[in-house]
C-alpha cells in the first residue's frame, strides 16, 4: 500500500504493513506488526513510537487506518459537547497538549479554532515527525520529562497562562505515569478545562497504573469536576478485538497534591 503523503511531508516511503494471523493474550503494549518496505521487512511494536514516526504516514496509516483509532475525534467532540458549561470557546482556548506525538490532536485543536497550542512529548521523533508534517500547529513544542523538567521549560510553561489540557491515548503503560499527569495539570489555570482518556481498566477498582487512585482522588478532593465523561472503542486490538476507553473532560478547581 502506497500512502499518500501529507501536503508539508518531503518525502513519503512505500511501505506495506503486515499484520499477524493471530496476536491473543498480548498486553496492549506488547502488540506488533510488520512493516514491509523497499529495504526489506521488520518487525515493530505498536509501542515502538520512534521508529514508526520515523516514516512518514505510517503512524496514520497503522492506528488511524489499519485499528481504526478515533480517539481524538472522541476527546474533541466531548471537548466541544461540554464547551457550554465554561466561559470560553475554542478560540479562548490556551492548551497544553501532553504526548502530543506527531500532532494530530493538536491540528484537531487548532481546525475547531484554538489558535494557541504547547505541545510536550518525552519523545524526540515526535517532535520531529510534527516539525516534518504539521509545522503550523503548535507554538512551542517540548521533549521533556514532565517529572524534570529544566528551569527554561518551566519558566515557558508558567508564562503561558494555559486555560486547557489535553492528553490523548497517551497516559499509562509507562509512557506517561500518575505523577508526569499530576504535573501537567497544575500546569494549568484554576478554572481551566482538562480533558483526556485512559484504558477502561485505569478507572477501575482493579487498576494497577495508579490513575485510578489519583482520579478518585482528585473528584473527592474538588480538585476536578467533571463535566462529561464517555466510554468507547479507542481502537482495534492487533487481533481484532475491541479495545475500550474512558474520556473525561472536566473543569480544574485545584491543584493536584503529590502523588506517590
Amino acid at each position: 500500500m502506497t500512502q499518500p503523503g501529507n501536503e508539508q511531508s518531503t518525502v513519503v516511503e512505500e511501505f506495506e504493513i503486515l499484520m499477524p494471523d493471530s496476536l491473543n493474550n498480548l498486553a496492549q503494549n506488547e502488540e506488533w506488526f510488520e512493516l514491509r518496505t523497499e529495504a526489506g521487512t521488520r518487525r515493530l511494536r505498536f509501542h515502538d513510537y520512534s521508529d514508526i514516526y520515523a516514516v512518514p504516514g505510517l503512524y496514520e496509516s497503522l492506528f488511524y487506518e489499519t485499528l481504526e483509532c478515533n480517539s481524538p475525534e472522541i476527546v474533541c467532540n466531548l471537548i466541544a459537547d461540554a464547551m457550554d458549561e465554561f466561559e470560553f470557546s475554542f478560540e479562548d482556548l490556551r492548551v497544553l497538549d501532553v504526548g502530543a506525538g506527531n500532532g494530530m490532536v493538536g491540528e484537531r485543536l487548532a481546525e475547531a479554532g484554538a489558535d494557541h497550542l504547547i505541545a510536550i512529548d518525552i519523545i524526540e521523533a515526535a517532535a520531529t515527525a510534527t516539525e516534518r508534517d504539521r509545522p503550523e500547529v503548535y507554538a512551542d513544542y517540548l521533549v521533556a520529562d514532565l517529572t524534570a523538567l529544566e528551569p527554561a521549560q518551566k519558566e515557558l510553561l508558567s508564562t503561558r497562562k494555559l486555560n486547557c489540557l489535553v492528553t490523548v491515548a497517551a497516559l499509562g503503560f509507562d509512557d506517561i505515569p500518575p505523577q508526569a499527569f499530576a504535573e501537567a495539570y497544575n500546569v494549568v489555570e484554576p478554572g481551566g478545562l482538562i480533558a483526556f482518556c485512559l484504558k477502561e481498566d485505569m478507572v477501575s477498582g482493579e487498576d494497577s497504573s495508579g490513575f485510578s487512585r489519583l482520579i478518585d482522588e482528585a473528584l473527592v478532593e474538588g480538585a476536578i469536576e467533571l463535566k462529561a465523561e464517555r466510554r468507547y472503542r479507542h481502537r482495534l486490538a492487533a487481533n481484532g478485538d475491541p479495545l475500550h476507553y474512558v474520556a473525561m473532560v472536566g473543569q480544574k478547581k485545584a491543584d493536584l497534591p503529590a502523588f506517590s
